[in-house]
């Protein structure tokens, strides 16, 4: 485990960002079935719930970056092809639905945050995220969830931009094909981020 993880992950300073881990995205609810299956099969959302359980102890800050739509889609602007698409979809993450609720396998305890958004595709931009954070003196973000695809990139990449470091647990994220996840991991993400894993941070924090 190399030293500098240790000094990236002071607790205090560190929060888990958990990027859409809903029933409505990779849960029995998923508008996006393959999706939901890779967030099954690989193992990730037994990864992120085993990190949670893991960071919660340690004083470390969850935040848990969720996405949804009112029902007269008020504050969620058609002006990307895939919101479009959801956008169509009228049971897509409908609030005050189950649709948007956490998985059970990461659950939410009772000092989580969440991060809502009914825009976008990440959760940065024109939310209270960054605010939300600066105001714990968070200097760390630990990135988890889906999708490789685009919601993660979309994460790192604001979040270097506004100053903070980022540490990537790879097997706390995935995104299809498993392949093209993979090469997002190795040709992108390892640009802006601390490639790791969830046993790698759990030894980090010495839980």
């Amino acid at each position: 485990m190399p030293v500098e993880l240790t000094d990236l992950l002071q607790p205090r300073h560190t929060a888990v960002l958990t990027m859409e881990i809903q029933r409505g995205v990779v849960g029995d609810l998923s508008s996006f079935p393959e999706l939901a299956g890779a967030a099954s099969s690989s193992g990730m959302l037994h990864a992120v719930g085993r990190l949670l359980a893991a960071v919660r102890p340690a004083g470390v800050t969850v935040v848990h970056c969720t996405a949804g739509f009112r029902a007269d889609r008020e504050g969620s602007p058609a002006n990307a092809p895939l919101i479009t698409a959801m956008l169509r979809r009228s049971e897509h993450l409908l609030e005050g639905t189950p649709a948007v609720e956490l998985v059970p396998e990461i659950g939410a305890a009772a000092d989580d945050l969440v991060s809502h958004r009914r825009h976008g595709v990440s959760p940065f931009g024109g939310t209270g995220l960054d605010e939300m954070l600066r105001g714990r003196a968070i200097e760390t973000v630990v990135a988890t969830g889906v999708s490789l695809n685009l919601g993660i990139i979309g994460l790192c990449v604001e979040a270097v931009n506004l100053g903070y470091r980022v540490v990537l647990p790879t097997d706390a994220v995935t995104g299809i094909p498993a392949g093209y996840g993979a090469d997002v991991l190795r040709h992108t993400l390892a640009l802006v981020a601390t490639l790791t894993t969830v046993d790698e941070i759990v030894a980090a924090l010495g839980s």
